[in-house]
């Protein structure tokens, strides 16, 4: 059983039978580590991650309906456009567009339960989830090239994969199977401002860290094998991220007490890894009693 804050809904929530909405999660996006390993000729960013999806995220539902329609409700409902400019409703256009199967129309709900610029892949995993969801509603095919996906953002080919464990490489289109995981207890808090993920980048000053030790080809069986190797890891965005969020700092430190903490991707969401159910929701405990402006939840992955 899954713990989860407040104001965070389950992925999986039984929906009204009248209706009978095809669902599909769009779990947050962790990025373990991330090391940037250069930059292309077309300034794009290198890079090397290893990436888990725990259950905790965004939903979408999908209802028959005439063209392509996008609500949008949930705690963070307020902060994302229901228009064209929401990545779900792009990913939807552009798969109608690639299997002309658009006619058959969507009416596409969205709840919206991760932080919005958070460096947790919200909107790329939303947009991997119409993907996703569409394709079996339509039923066609997902096109075998990731022109679309990654047309709709670096993060987008890797949220496909989701809730499978991924390492992540190139701009974020050469993936692989990561090695078995242990299940691993996590907590994500984030102060709840917004960090951009450009300027991260920009701010960035070593743009080719050292790669990651080799992952174990067998993987890991104990939960603290894992941690004990992600421990030579880091995020090369972290430095940056800091500079331009302070707060980040703050959060950093109500995860001291964890066994590993870091921070996702470009940020400001940060996690905590634990080996066990008990001490991830203490420590998810003591964080919303010290700071309630904040969000924060605890689960479980991969």
């Amino acid at each position: 059983m899954t713990e989860t804050a407040s104001n965070v809904t389950p992925l999986h929530r039984p929906t009204d039978a009248r209706q009978s909405p095809l669902v599909e999660a769009a779990p947050a996006k962790v990025n373990l580590f991330l090391h940037l390993r250069g930059l292309r000729e077309d300034g794009h960013h290198l890079l090397e991650s290893l990436v888990v999806f725990p259950d905790l995220g965004d939903r979408l539902e999908w209802e028959s309906g005439p063209g392509l329609s996008l609500s949008v409700e949930g705690p963070f409902a307020w902060d994302l456009p229901a228009d064209g400019g929401n990545l779900v409703l792009r990913a939807a256009e552009g798969l109608a567009r690639e299997t002309g199967a658009g006619r058959q129309g969507a009416a596409l709900r969205l709840v919206k339960n991760l932080p919005v610029a958070s460096g947790i892949g919200g909107g790329s995993s939303d947009a991997a989830a119409a993907l996703r969801l569409l394709a079996r509603a339509w039923s066609v095919a997902l096109p075998a090239s990731a022109d679309l996906a990654l047309s709709l953002g670096a993060d987008v080919p890797v949220c496909l994969c989701a809730p499978e464990p991924m390492v992540m490489e190139g701009i974020g289109e050469v993936l692989r199977p990561a090695p078995a995981l242990p299940r691993l207890w996590i907590v994500l808090v984030n102060p709840l401002k917004p960090v951009e993920t450009r300027a991260v980048f920009r701010e960035t000053r070593e743009k080719e860290g050292q790669a990651a030790p080799p992952l174990p080809p067998v993987g890991f069986q104990r939960a603290q094998d894992l941690i004990d190797w992600l421990g030579q890891t880091r995020n090369d965005l972290e430095p940056a991220a800091r500079r331009l969020c302070p707060a980040i700092e703050a959060v950093m430190e109500s995860l001291s007490e964890a066994p590993l903490a870091r921070m996702s991707g470009s940020g400001a969401t940060c996690f905590a890894l634990f080996p066990d159910r008990d001490s991830a929701l203490a420590v998810a405990e003591s964080v919303r009693a010290a700071h309630p402006e904040w969000w924060c939840a605890a689960g479980s992955c991969p």
